[in-house]
């Protein structure tokens, strides 16, 4: 049985990039889907000073091993103006302090949604281009737009965004 972790970048207890995540890897057969909540780790805001006093956080170490012991990753960014949430970059921020290969080079089906037209597809794009560089092995990306109106718990309701879905999901679940 494969272990696929989902993330949502956001820590609001309603978090619909949590629950499109969580959703999405439900769907992988033969797996069992580990849904990650940031608010789970108690992370300070990451400082140089605060290293060096007291050590990296246990939270950032815990987060970490879930990441890299997943075979695959399912990840849905929020978008606050326009890049990741404090919250999401802050724990990116401290787990690169542990291990530069963050993503540890585990396939990984990076998305995004949001209430708007956009669909989070800045932090995306964002997203696309910097996790490569620490260890991010991006197999598919989705941009999910206006989530309350497209999504139900049965999936995409938007007939064109499910055939996009279904392509890149396809891929992803080749790859792990």
């Amino acid at each position: 049985m494969k272990k696929i972790v989902a993330l949502g970048g956001s820590t609001s207890r309603q978090s619909i990039n949590k629950k499109w995540a969580g959703h999405v890897a439900g769907l992988i057969p033969n797996s069992k889907a580990h849904i990650l909540d940031l608010n789970d780790y108690n992370l300070p805001l990451y400082s140089i000073d605060h290293e060096q006093n007291k050590g990296i956080p246990v939270d950032a170490h815990r987060l970490l091993e879930q990441i890299q012991s997943a075979d695959g990753l399912v990840i849905s960014l929020a978008e606050h103006n326009g890049c990741y949430t404090a919250a999401f970059k802050n724990a990116y921020d401290w787990m690169s302090r542990i291990n530069k290969e963050v993503w540890n080079q585990v396939p990984m089906f990076l998305m995004a949604t949001s209430p708007g037209g956009r669909g989070g597809a800045t932090v995306l794009d964002i997203a696309s281009k910097g996790f490569p560089f620490l260890g991010g092995n991006i197999i598919a990306t989705f941009s999910l737009p206006r989530f309350y109106d497209v999504y139900s718990e049965s999936g995409i309701q938007d007939m064109a965004l499910q055939e996009t879905f279904e392509e890149a999901f396809s891929m992803f679940q080749k790859a792990i």
